[in-house]
């Protein structure tokens, strides 16, 4: 009879990965003191040998873990111009803290950046859970962190989540409401600045600005697909009022490229609103603190967070929560729209 194979150790491990016992521990319990590539390699090593942490024998292993997760896939630099973004976390804060929790937020570069991140903070047991955003068609990250058994969150409509707790927002009624507030003004030729295709609101966006433009027989939809920063913002904005057919009003995906496209007007010549209108999303102070003040499709962004972190420890508490919306952003005019020029 055949002796049975050797069982895999922290021993195992580190003489792969060419290190010591400690740095193996290190690693798995994400604390300071290795180089990213040692703990990559440390990594691959214990992949290789099918080789996890016993969390049984760990010191976490008795006590609650207090941090969530959240990984966003914007670059530091826009992050931190992002209203959105900072009124979303402050909402999340707003319920950690009377949790006594701790948000555990990193940037990353793509999905299977963030797959792998998430995969290393629930091995490791460093977050009792995480909140996901940012969704795109056919999302890599459900069925890897599904599998992985990670209590989770979703940011994002049902149909992009695949199965998933989801919060979300109704983009599609509130696009179809500014263009119809818009057409209302007299505009026929409105035109929208947006996220990048590959995000699946922005889809949703687009498709719905699509099919309310076709339902009013306005002129053909103009839609410029873009990132959210300002200079893309500025850059769409001028090749829109470049083209032959100059949008007499504009909608955008942000407040930022919104801000953007209003100095782009100025710098040629045109009036807000007499000559071109704009609309904006999120309506963050940014749309109070222009001149004239930006029209906006307002809601409630600190509150959305705060409802997205207390549906998450809803999750965590083994309760049964069912997807829900929360409510449609709503119209607020201010002095960036008027009827169009006659």
């Amino acid at each position: 009879m055949s002796a049975p194979p050797a069982r895999i150790t922290i021993k195992d491990v580190a003489a792969r990965a060419g290190v010591s016992k400690g740095a193996v521990s290190l690693a798995f319990n994400q604390r300071p003191g290795l180089s990213e590539a040692t703990r990559e390699r440390i990594f691959a090593a214990a992949r290789e040998l099918g080789w996890e942490p016993d969390l049984s024998a760990r010191s976490l292993s008795n006590r609650r873990v207090d941090a969530v997760g959240l990984a966003i896939c914007r670059p530091a630099r826009l992050l931190g111009l992002e209203p959105f973004y900072m009124e979303f976390i402050s909402g999340i804060e707003s319920v950690l803290t009377e949790h006594s929790c701790s948000l555990l937020l990193r940037l990353v570069r793509d999905l299977d950046e963030e797959t792998a991140l998430q995969a290393r903070w629930w091995r490791g047991r460093q977050v009792a859970g995480s909140i996901l955003v940012d969704f795109h068609e056919d999302d890599a990250r459900v069925p890897a962190l599904k599998d992985l058994g990670l209590p989770a969150v979703a940011v994002g409509h049902p149909s992009l989540t695949g199965g998933l707790v989801s919060v979300w927002t109704d983009d599609a009624t509130a696009v179809a409401q500014a263009v119809r507030y818009l057409a209302a003004l007299g505009h026929r030729r409105i035109a929208r600045v947006g996220g990048p295709l590959s995000l699946g609101h922005s889809g949703i966006r687009s498709a719905s600005f699509e099919s309310t433009m076709a339902e009013l027989g306005l002129e053909e939809a103009q839609q410029i697909a873009t990132g959210f920063a300002g200079e893309e913002g500025a850059r769409a904005t001028r090749a829109l009022l470049l083209s032959a057919r100059r949008p007499t009003a504009i909608l955008y995906d942000n407040d930022i490229m919104a801000v953007a496209g209003a100095a782009v007007a100025a710098e040629m010549g045109l009036s807000v609103p007499h000559d071109l209108s704009l609309l904006a999303w999120d309506d963050s102070q940014l749309c109070r603190l222009t001149h004239p003040t930006l029209s906006a499709m307002s809601h409630d962004v600190h509150g959305f967070g705060a409802e997205v972190a207390r549906t998450l420890f809803a999750v965590l508490a083994g309760e049964e929560v069912e997807s829900h919306q929360v409510p449609t952003p709503a119209l607020t005019p201010r002095g960036s729209t008027a009827p169009p020029p006659a």
